[in-house]
């Protein structure tokens, strides 16, 4: 600032500003410069600032993802985000689930976003393919010795249920041979 009577530094400088906000930060600050001489006499101008947010949010990373049988998925992951505006922004999570062959394998598809109060996002995505490659288990009875004339129905056996890591109702079918 000059002045006609005062020296340079005997001018006072000071701003105040006034602020309206727009998506949780703030958007337009108007700020009011004045100059006030040794003999309070004032000048003032404003300057306009414009704040935007066009910066997206920083999401922590998923998991890697993995290939692993159904009785392993893995739990889902708690990630965290960062903003430069917004002190939280607000993360969702979704999980798709794309089947395959059979009902044993399939793939998940996790994906988390992280949004930020003006609509700044970052999306994270952990692939999971599910796959059945255990073989069912079936615990058959002892061998036996019959009469020709007795008749042997297979659920007089004792054969115990088939057990299965992925399919909890499993087909357990059987077939006879004779040797004379």
């Amino acid at each position: 600032a000059t002045d006609n009577c005062a020296a340079v530094g005997n001018i006072n400088i000071a701003f105040s500003d006034s602020t309206i906000s727009n998506c949780g930060i703030t958007e337009l600050i108007t700020r009011t410069w004045t100059a006030t001489d040794e003999n309070g006499n004032s000048s003032s101008c404003d300057q306009i600032i414009t704040v935007v947010d066009t910066t997206d949010p920083v999401l922590s990373s998923a998991p890697a993802g993995v290939t692993v049988e159904c009785d392993a998925i893995p739990a889902i992951a708690t990630l965290t985000a960062t903003d430069n505006c917004d002190a939280s922004p607000v993360i969702t999570f979704a999980e798709v689930r794309t089947d395959g062959s059979c009902s044993s394998n399939y793939t998940l598809t996790r994906t988390w976003t992280a949004t930020d109060a003006c609509g700044n996002d970052a999306t994270e995505t952990q692939i999971i393919n599910v796959v059945d490659t255990t073989a069912s288990s079936i615990t058959l009875p002892i061998d036996i010795t019959v009469e020709c004339t007795d008749s042997i129905h297979p659920d007089d056996l004792g054969y115990s249920l088939g057990i299965d890591n992925c399919d909890s109702s499993l087909d357990i079918t059987h077939t006879d041979s004779s040797t004379q």
